[in-house]
């Protein structure tokens, strides 16, 4: 049913922007039509798929740095009100710099390559999964506790069988938002300083006032990131299901 209503919603979208198309006269360098950008992408398809592949290490590397963090982070601040009153203000403080204003430094500093890009998608990603993690910490029912506590149980053991399993489920809520920001991350990574990925081969059209190319790459973009998206939610529940 679900895959029927995504059929369904990617039909009339393609049927809309057709008759945009059709009816506003745009030329092809400022709207194409989908039957252009599908000739396009056909044509274009090793390259599409190279550029891809950079962008997808780029994106998987950075969520797995990024939950790895933001999972350690969460448990420190979990566990000492000393790094909950040095470390929380800066966690905030990252999330209301520019990320278009970090980029360039990250690439300066880290270079035209991998590991800059990765960068930016952990920097975006890092904050949603600290603060999921860190609440689920925190809220833990205080039934659980108190019972943990009656019975003699160690602060370890509190933590390791009680505090984390009843914070998977945010864990897991963190987890799907940042596998739709990590794409943003490296793409602007790309955009700033790359000659590889998706975000490359966006500015690369861009520049040649190749358009249908552009909607290919961006739709390729689009649709890894709902594949992603799917993938870690699967994990997630999964995850999230055996904590219960």
């Amino acid at each position: 049913m679900k895959l029927l209503s995504a059929l369904a919603a990617t039909l009339f979208a393609l049927v809309v922007w057709q008759a945009i198309v059709s009816l506003t006269g745009l030329p092809k360098f400022i709207l194409p039509g989908p039957a252009l950008v599908a000739e396009t992408w056909w044509q274009n398809r090793w390259v599409i798929a190279e550029h891809t592949w950079i962008t997808a290490v780029e994106v998987v590397i950075g969520l797995a740095v990024g939950t790895v963090l933001g999972v350690v982070t969460a448990l420190q601040l979990a566990n000492s009100r000393a790094a909950r009153v040095l470390v929380q203000p800066m966690l905030v403080f990252t999330q209301a710099l520019p990320v278009f204003a970090l980029a360039p430094l990250l690439t300066l500093w880290l270079g035209y390559g991998l590991w800059s890009k990765v960068a930016m998608a952990v920097l975006i990603i890092y904050f949603p999964i600290t603060s999921s993690f860190f609440d689920g910490l925190m809220r833990t029912p205080p039934g659980y506790l108190d019972l943990a506590r009656t019975m003699q149980a160690s602060p370890r053991s509190i933590l390791w069988h009680i505090r984390i399993p009843a914070a998977l489920p945010s864990l897991a809520s963190g987890m799907r938002l940042a596998a739709v920001y990590a794409p943003i991350g490296a793409v602007i990574g790309e955009w700033v300083g790359s000659s590889q990925g998706l975000g490359y081969l966006m500015l690369l059209a861009n520049g040649r006032a190749k358009t249908d190319l552009m909607f290919a790459a961006m739709l390729t973009l689009g649709v890894f990131s709902i594949l992603l998206h799917m993938l870690v939610r699967h994990a997630t529940t999964r995850m999230a299901g055996e904590a219960r």
